[in-house]
C-alpha cells in the first residue's frame, strides 16, 4: 500500500491582524521614530510596558460597563490559573507602572511616552483591527490647565509636523464624577421621553453607561441630543474655570479647536478635559486619529496616591491612512542602497566589498547563487538599490570594480580603495 503524500495547508494570519512588510515597514519605522523624537523633545521619554496585565487592572480602570471590558478584551488564564488580558489600551498599564515603581518620588509631574500593539476583539474595517498600534504620552501628578494644554499641543504639533492639513481638534469637559452623576439622570430622562422605542444598543447604553448614548448613530437620538441638556450646564465653578483656562491656553498657543459637547471618550476613567484629533480625509464614523483626557481618580484606583493625570493615544494605522490620503507619505526606494554583483570566481571578494560597505553604514545587499549577470541585474532593479557594484575577474586583476547607477544606467570604474567614497557621492546626491 503506497503512502499518501502529506497535504500542505497554508496557514493565514487570524482575522483582524496583518503583516507590515516592504515599504510599509520603512514608513512605519519613520513614523515611530518621529513620534518618540517629538515626545523626547517635549520632555516625555519612552517607557516600555508589558503587552499583557492582570485582568483586574482593566476591569477596574477602563470600566466594567464599557464595551471594551464586556465584549472586546482578549482574556485568558495562564498555567497558574491567573486571569490575564492582552492590553486593550495603554494608559492603565502606564499608571500601574507609575504606582508600582513609586515614580512620584522622583518629582512631579511624571512624564512619559509609550507605544506598541493593543488588542480588542471588535468588528474589522479599514483603520480598525483586532491588533492595532498606538503611540501615546502621560503626565501624572499636577492639576494645572497649562499641563492639559501642553499635552494637547504635543499631539497637535506631531500631527502637523507630519504634514497633515485636514486636521480638527475637538475639546470638551466632562467635569467631576458627581457633576456627571447629576447630568446622566437628566440626559437619560430626556432621551427616553424624546425617543420612544429606543434600539437595544442605545437602551443598553442608558442602563450601563448613559454618557455613551452621546455616541449614538440613531438619527432620532442625534436630533434629541441637539436640543437636550448639556453637561457643561451642570458643571460647578471649579470645573468651568479649569476648562476656560484650557481654552485660553489653546488660544494663546495658536491652536484652533472646536468645542464638542458630545465628546466624552469611551473609557470610564476620564474626567474633566477630553479631546480628540480628527482627520477630514477619513470616513466620518472612523475619523479620529487619536485623543485623550484627564483621569483624576485613576492613580488612586490603581493603589497609588490621589494624583491627577492626563494623556493621549494616537492610532498608527489611522495616521498612516490619513498621510496616504493627503499624499504626504515619504517615498521609499527600497531596503538597500547598494547591491554587489559578481562574475566568475569573485564571490569571496564581492562579499568582502559588501562587508566593508556595511561596516561603513551603507545599506548593502549581495547576490547569492550561481546566476548569470543578466539575472543579477534583474534582481538589482527589483531591490530598489541606487548603485550596483559589479565585481569581475579581469577587473579584480586590475584592482577595480564597475559601478552602475541604476537610475541613469551610467557606468564607471572605481578602485578598491575608492569604492566607498564614490558610492557615498552617488547615493548622497
Amino acid at each position: 500500500m503506497s503512502k499518501l503524500a502529506p497535504v500542505s495547508i497554508r496557514i493565514s494570519a487570524p482575522k483582524g491582524v496583518y503583516d507590515v512588510i516592504g515599504a510599509d515597514t520603512v514608513r512605519w519605522d519613520d513614523l515611530e521614530t518621529r513620534f518618540f523624537e517629538t515626545a523626547a523633545t517635549w520632555g516625555y521619554p519612552r517607557v516600555r510596558i508589558p503587552v499583557f496585565e492582570h485582568t483586574e487592572l482593566f476591569v477596574r480602570s477602563v470600566g466594567e460597563a464599557t464595551d471594551i471590558v464586556r465584549k472586546e478584551m482578549y482574556t485568558f488564564s495562564d498555567r497558574g490559573d491567573r486571569s490575564l488580558t492582552l492590553r486593550p489600551e495603554g494608559t492603565a498599564g502606564m499608571v500601574r507602572c507609575f504606582v508600582e515603581h513609586s515614580l512620584d518620588q522622583a518629582g512631579l509631574p511624571w512624564k512619559a511616552a509609550y507605544g506598541g500593539p493593543m488588542f480588542r476583539a471588535e468588528n474589522v474595517q479599514r483603520g480598525r483591527y483586532r491588533q492595532f498600534h498606538q503611540f501615546g504620552v502621560e503626565a501624572i501628578g499636577v492639576d494645572d490647565p497649562a499641563l492639559d494644554v501642553e499635552v494637547i499641543a504635543l499631539g497637535w504639533a506631531f500631527l502637523r509636523h507630519l504634514g497633515l492639513v485636514e486636521l480638527t481638534l475637538l475639546v470638551n469637559t466632562i467635569g467631576r464624577p458627581e457633576e456627571r452623576a447629576r447630568y446622566v439622570e437628566v440626559l437619560a430622562d430626556h432621551v427616553r421621553k424624546a425617543v420612544p422605542g429606543l434600539d437595544p444598543d442605545d437602551e443598553e447604553r442608558l442602563e450601563l453607561n448613559p454618557l455613551r448614548v452621546l455616541d449614538s448613530r440613531d438619527p432620532r437620538v442625534v436630533e434629541a441630543l441637539a436640543t437636550g441638556p448639556r453637561l457643561r450646564d451642570v458643571l460647578g465653578d471649579e470645573s468651568r474655570s479649569h476648562f476656560g483656562a484650557v481654552l485660553d491656553g489653546l488660544d494663546a498657543a495658536g491652536i484652533p479647536y472646536e468645542v464638542d459637547d458630545t465628546l466624552v471618550r469611551g473609557l470610564d476613567y476620564y474626567t474633566s478635559t477630553t479631546f480628540e484629533y480628527a482627520s477630514g480625509t477619513l470616513d466620518s464614523a472612523q475619523n479620529a486619529l487619536g485623543g485623550g483626557g484627564h483621569y483624576d481618580g485613576l492613580v488612586e484606583m490603581c493603589g497609588g496616591p490621589p494624583l491627577p493625570g492626563i494623556g493621549f493615544a494616537l492610532g498608527v494605522e489611522r495616521i498612516l491612512i490619513a498621510c496616504e490620503s493627503e499624499g504626504i507619505l515619504a517615498e521609499v526606494r527600497g531596503t538597500v542602497d547598494v547591491i554587489v554583483l559578481h562574475v566568475g570566481e569573485t564571490a569571496v571578494p564581492a562579499r568582502r566589498i559588501a562587508a566593508e560597505l556595511r561596516e561603513a553604514g551603507v545599506r548593502t545587499d549581495v547576490v547569492f547563487g550561481n546566476r548569470s549577470l543578466k539575472a543579477q541585474f534583474k534582481q538589482a532593479d527589483r531591490s530598489g538599490a541606487r548603485v550596483a557594484v559589479v565585481v569581475g575577474e579581469r577587473d579584480m586583476e586590475r584592482g577595480v570594480v564597475t559601478l552602475r547607477d541604476l537610475d541613469t544606467g551610467e557606468q564607471s570604474e572605481a578602485t578598491l580603495d575608492s569604492v566607498r567614497q564614490e558610492i557615498e557621492e552617488v547615493i548622497g546626491s
